[in-house]
């Protein structure tokens, strides 16, 4: 987890003023991956008090714009934040709970997946989304065992 200072480095790195928002706002994003909007502002609110929805997604959009923070959002889902950014991963996605964890892509260069038609794009990314069940919603649904 980067030190206040980082933060400030990587900020000031992507031409942003450092702001408490802004701080708190990384803060949020990397203590918490995959975390929502509504989850952040809580994050942030219990950081730093008194801030306005409006506040904490102007951030995050500064913060995307600048690709210090990463927007995704599985299909299903609602839009989440994550640090990791400007490498090659996909996301796993739980069924039952809907967690989300990284998966390192098994091929390694980007775009991962070639399309059968790039219809004249230059394509630089491909998004993968795996779903099952995450190790306590799997052994949730597992049957009781009869002795």
């Amino acid at each position: 987890m980067p030190t206040t200072a980082e933060f400030e480095e990587l900020l000031r790195g992507a031409d942003l003023r450092v702001t408490r928002p802004r701080l708190a706002v990384l803060d949020a994003v990397y203590e918490h991956p995959h975390a929502d909007t509504n989850s952040i502002i809580g994050f942030v609110r219990d950081d730093l008090g008194d801030v306005s929805h409006q506040a904490v997604y102007d951030v995050l959009r500064a913060l995307t714009g600048a690709g210090l923070v990463r927007h995704i959002q599985p299909p299903g889902s609602v839009a989440r934040y994550e640090s990791r950014v400007g490498d090659n991963h996909h996301h796993i996605v739980c069924r039952e709970c809907g967690s989300i964890a990284d998966v390192d892509c098994a091929v390694g260069d980007a775009p991962c997946l070639s399309p059968s038609d790039d219809h004249g794009f230059a394509i630089d990314e491909a998004e993968v989304v795996y779903r099952g069940l995450c190790p306590g919603c799997s052994a949730a649904s597992a049957p009781a065992s009869s002795n």
